[in-house]
């Protein structure tokens, strides 16, 4: 019987349905809006994709938003006095700036010039250490992402044996972190493999839940996944077009032999992708009950 499909496009529209009545809820109760900002620097195509995506679910929502659009030739310096004007801005409670950015930034000084309470990526080194001792202020997008749909979909992550392929910054370290924890929707035992790991599929084998997240177009073979294991592919790989244009787009995981093996999958497009944005959209409420001492 081919595995269910775990829609994370479905999930995020039920997730963005209760964030707006919360945005609703905070502005009759308390007269507050959610704020982001996203900065984009250059014209990086996928970049301006990625942040119109963003900023339309901003504006459905209901936030307060502004698109800080800047030229591919904006100096570092120049960069950090933007952000250190939206630090200090009391309508902003979510700054974002999108990467890549142009060769001569430094990108880890830029996100370290973010104030944490504002860092709704979850990306500077505060918000980073306090996901790994287990009082996060704001979860990493995709990570948290990928921990509510297997949450909502009901698949027991207590006591599972998960295995991670991949240990990027972004998805697979703190992916690992998050399961790991003494927590509602943790517990779970966590193996990490990579490009030095010597047996990969011995441990993907292994694997009850199995996140793939290695940035390589049908890495994880049919062969590699455990019977009946819930299956989280990550990746979102470009390998060609069609005629009239079109991406054509592949995950991590070889999907047509994996379907026939796992008992859930998240497709791809459609699963991992869409729960990203609207988890993005999830911290940047927090930030804003956090900077008006809301704690209801």
């Amino acid at each position: 019987m081919p595995a269910k499909l775990l829609k994370g496009a479905e999930v995020a529209k039920e997730i963005r349905i209760e964030l707006k009545a919360e945005v609703e809820r905070l502005k009759e109760k308390y007269n507050v809006v959610p704020g982001l900002v996203t900065i984009l620097v250059g014209e990086n195509p996928a970049s301006q994709s990625y942040v119109r995506a963003k900023q339309q679910t901003a504006h459905e929502l209901g936030f307060y938003s502004i698109q800080d659009d800047q030229p591919a030739d904006l100096s570092e310096e120049k960069l950090l006095e933007i952000i250190d004007k939206y630090n200090n801005d009391p309508k902003i409670h979510g700054i974002l700036v999108q990467l890549p950015l142009p060769k001569h930034v430094n990108e880890n000084k830029v996100l370290l010039a973010i104030d944490p309470s504002k860092d709704v990526d979850a990306f500077h080194p505060v918000n980073v250490g306090k996901l790994m001792i287990g009082e996060p202020d704001y979860l990493p997008c995709t990570p948290a992402g990928i921990q509510e749909l297997l949450v909502r979909s009901g698949t027991e992550i207590s006591g599972a044996e998960v295995v991670v392929v991949g240990r990027s910054n972004i998805v697979g370290k703190p992916i690992a972190m998050m399961l790991l924890q003494k927590a509602k929707g943790a517990n779970a035992t966590v193996t990490v493999v990579h490009t030095r790991t010597k047996d990969v599929k011995f441990h993907t084998k292994r694997a009850d839940i199995l996140i793939a997240a290695a940035g390589v177009a049908e890495y994880v073979k049919g062969d590699m996944i455990k019977p009946g294991a819930v299956v989280i592919d990550v990746g979102v790989n470009e390998v060609g077009r069609t005629a009239d244009g079109k991406r054509i787009l592949k995950g991590d995981v070889a999907f047509n032999e994996a379907v026939e093996i796992a008992s859930a999958i998240t497709p791809v497009p459609g699963g991992v992708g869409p729960m990203t944005i609207t988890m993005l959209m999830k911290n940047t409420v927090r930030a804003c009950k956090v900077h008006n001492n809301i704690k209801d």
